[in-house]
């Protein structure tokens, strides 16, 4: 099926800014497309360039090419309609009475 998709896909390179935390009270990284480019389910973004590593305690930002890689028409329905049932495998729900140690 992956053959199917793969057809249908266009490529675009971007520039971006990657903000990356590593602080006590934020831990993260948010990456924007400086051009206001939007990405929709099923397209992948893949940002270019060397790992960073930030030491604790710091925020830092960096300017990088992303190349965005569009799903086509019926990827991006997949994706919408399978999409819910993905997220609930990331979800793991666990109750108990006693406190674990």
């Amino acid at each position: 099926m992956n053959a199917i998709f793969a057809l249908a896909r266009r490529q675009e390179t971007v520039d971006c800014t990657v903000e990356i935390n590593n602080t006590f009270e934020t831990l993260g990284a948010h990456l924007r497309f400086d051009n206001g480019v939007i990405v929709h389910p099923g397209d992948e973004v893949v940002v270019h360039g060397a790992p960073v590593s930030i030491p604790y305690g710091e925020c830092q930002t960096f300017r990088r090419k992303a190349t965005i890689t569009r799903a086509g028409a019926l990827e991006r329905a997949w994706t919408r309609a399978t999409g819910d049932l993905d997220m609930m495998e990331l979800c793991e729900f666990s109750f108990t009475e006693r406190a674990l140690s």
